[in-house]
């Protein structure tokens, strides 16, 4: 009971495939499924059987070592491998790697895409979680000789302090993508470009502008910061163990100048106004819990709760507060349209012309040292 469901991947010798890294024979009852490059060496096929889409023992072979390793893959923490060399080029020519680049490299896993950027890069700095993958990341860097080039950070990339570095270029983990992007796009490290192999699903939303069916919060703030590019869509055939969805490659580019507002203050407001992205404004800032916590925030003096439950006493002002929010809707043309038909530059506006009014959506003055990159920005 509560046992997280595994897939087994097993690290073969060079001699029973293939001399190409990375190579992967899969056969389902004889039947092939998925090959990438290379040249058969020996007369050994590893059948994989698939039970109900679970894979139940696959072959890797990395071309290096001369021993067999077993390694378990979690598909609930986002651990699937790309493997099609095609797709792994494709990203590191993308990226545009300069021979002096430091690259961040987020969940390398085994080590596929790491060995290609740390043959165009002067250093990768890769952050992984899993001891398990970092021995085995290890292992293949050294056998390849550049062990001097790899900096590996065996921490929670959500909770560690990124180093210095020029380019990310990353399989995100699927469970952390918006926080992970957030971090990135907002924190204190400057950075020329992020490429992403991301689920096909989060990089549309992230893609999304205004008036399309999907726009959102998590689009709204990444484009204040940073411009976003589709490069290519990954089949799930492309990894593994495979996952149930298809990924895309995106690259984030920051912006040389961002709009000058608050982006604390931005991510808060963001927060607000998307809440019920279909809503009008209105509506949405008429609920009495948001327009107490925009009391609390636009006033130096702390207002008990219970000061402020009938709207018919205006206790602290709390009431001529509501009409105050209602009356910036009204005069800025807002009250009846809704966050996910509004532009970048309208949602700055807005902004702008509440706290011309002294309303506020994070205390001013009082921002954290450390950033909080919470999963609720899409």
């Amino acid at each position: 009971m509560g046992r997280e469901k595994e897939n087994k991947l097993g690290l073969g010798p060079v001699n029973e495939l293939t001399r190409y890294v990375s190579k992967y024979v899969v056969d389902v009852g004889g039947k092939h499924v998925h090959e990438s490059g290379g040249t058969m060496l020996g007369a050994t096929r590893r059948v994989v059987g698939f039970m109900g889409g679970r894979v139940r023992s696959v072959r890797q072979v990395h071309g290096e070592g001369d021993g067999e390793e077993s390694l378990r893959f979690y598909k609930s923490r986002g651990q699937h491998i790309l493997i099609n060399p095609r797709i792994l080029d494709t990203i590191v020519r993308k990226s545009a790697i300069n021979p002096t680049d430091t690259v961040l490299e987020i969940g390398p896993g085994t080590g596929n895409l790491t060995l290609k950027l740390l043959e165009a890069a002067h250093k990768v700095v890769a952050i992984e979680i899993d001891h398990r993958m970092v021995q085995v990341l290890e292992k293949r860097v050294l056998q390849r000789g550049l062990q001097g080039k790899l900096r590996v950070i065996e921490r929670d990339a959500m909770r560690c302090q990124f180093p210095r570095f020029d380019l990310v270029v990353a399989n995100i983990p699927y469970g952390i993508s918006s926080p992970l992007v957030i971090k990135l796009v907002y924190g204190a490290t400057p950075f020329r470009s992020a490429t992403l192999l991301l689920q096909k699903e989060f990089a549309r939303r992230l893609l999304a502008n205004p008036d399309d069916s999907g726009f959102n919060r998590l689009a709204v703030n990444v484009k204040l910061v940073a411009d976003v590019e589709l490069v290519m869509d990954v089949s799930k055939r492309d990894f593994l163990p495979s996952p149930k969805v298809d990924s895309s490659v995106v690259i984030i580019r920051p912006k040389p100048q961002v709009p000058n507002v608050d982006l604390h203050e931005w991510r808060a407001f963001t927060r607000i106004c998307f809440t019920h992205r279909n809503k009008t404004l209105g509506a949405s800032f008429r609920q009495k819990r948001k327009l107490f916590e925009l009391f609390k925030m636009s006033n130096e003096n702390d207002v008990d709760k219970g000061d402020c439950e009938d709207e018919g006493q205006d206790e602290g002002g709390f009431t001529s507060f509501k009409e105050k929010i209602i009356g910036v809707l009204r005069t800025g043309g807002f009250e009846q349209k809704r966050p996910s038909k509004l532009s970048l530059e309208e949602l700055l506006h807005l902004l702008s012309l509440f706290n011309q009014a002294g309303v506020y959506f994070e205390h001013r003055g009082q921002h954290k040292t450390e950033d909080r990159f919470d999963a609720n920005d899409d």
